[in-house]
């Protein structure tokens, strides 16, 4: 299956909109294990194991394992994944953004190494840095377009005096997803859930392609906002998934051994508040 047909299956066999963010951070593993980098695998592993049934996807973020020599613990999270839950793709959150040869190796990096099913970009050098991807037949990359963070105002929020209409750097963005660098239907975009009308805005200027909305949780995003802004369903099937990312409230949910049944349960409900929100 493609990116997309992966992205749609998982929504309707695990009744889901949730994103499980996969951030590892030794000195916040249970008490058994804390401040083991060794331990990386076996946490991630359990968390999978824990939610697996409940989610539209799963974001390893690179920097989380790379940080820790972990990349092949990263490699066998990634392999388990697809034992356990074939169905649920692998969305690897890197941000790259390098153009040429570079953006070539970035790509062999997260579709031939890791095997993940989509990858995060930034869009800043243009289409030159997106385009190595698009090589990858069924594969996903999701560009950087309105972000959770107070700096993206920084540049995301300016105008282009040099565009027709003049739009907001995010919204021309989101239109060129939308429309010319979508040659093959492989785009998405980042948008953040702590910016509900940002999200309606991006939605409107680009109806089909797939949104990954980080912010929800400890960030303070509001999931009911989220999903009224950003999902449209017409004629009962999601014309334009949302995959709404959780990371730290999920994984961090309890310190004892029982860390995967807090896990499950924060899943479980955060699942269910997205779906009363269709």
């Amino acid at each position: 299956m493609t990116f997309l047909e992966q992205l749609s299956a998982a929504e309707q066999q695990n009744g889901s909109l949730l994103c499980v963010g996969l951030d590892p951070e030794p000195a916040k593993f249970p008490t058994h294990w804390r401040g083991d980098a060794n331990k990386i695998f076996d946490f991630c592993a359990a968390i999978v194991d824990a939610t697996i049934d409940l989610v539209i996807a799963f974001k390893p973020q690179i920097a989380y394992f790379a940080a820790h020599r972990a990349e092949a613990q990263l490699e066998r999270l990634i392999a388990h994944i697809r034992n356990v839950a074939p169905h649920v793709p692998v969305i690897l959150d890197a941000k790259r953004g390098d153009i040429g040869s570079t953006a070539q190796q970035y790509a062999i990096e997260a579709f031939e190494r890791y095997g993940a099913d989509a990858v995060t970009l930034s869009p800043f050098m243009g289409f030159d840095s997106v385009a190595p991807y698009l090589q990858y037949h069924g594969k996903g990359a999701f560009l950087l377009c309105r972000t959770s963070n107070p700096g993206g105002d920084d540049l995301q929020s300016q105008r282009l005096a040099s565009v027709e209409g003049q739009p907001l750097l995010y919204e021309h963005i989101a239109w060129l997803v939308q429309g010319p660098w979508n040659l093959n239907g492989q785009l998405g975009l980042v948008v953040g859930a702590t910016y509900p009308a940002e999200i309606e805005r991006v939605r409107a200027l680009a109806p089909t392609v797939p949104l990954l909305i980080p912010g929800v949780g400890a960030q303070g995003g509001d999931a009911v906002a989220t999903v009224k802004a950003g999902l449209r369903v017409q004629d009962g099937t999601t014309a334009g998934a949302i995959v709404v990312n959780s990371s730290r409230a999920i994984l961090y949910a309890d310190a004892s051994v029982n860390f995967a049944d807090a896990a499950r349960r924060e899943a479980l409900r955060t699942r269910d508040l997205l779906a009363a929100a269709r």
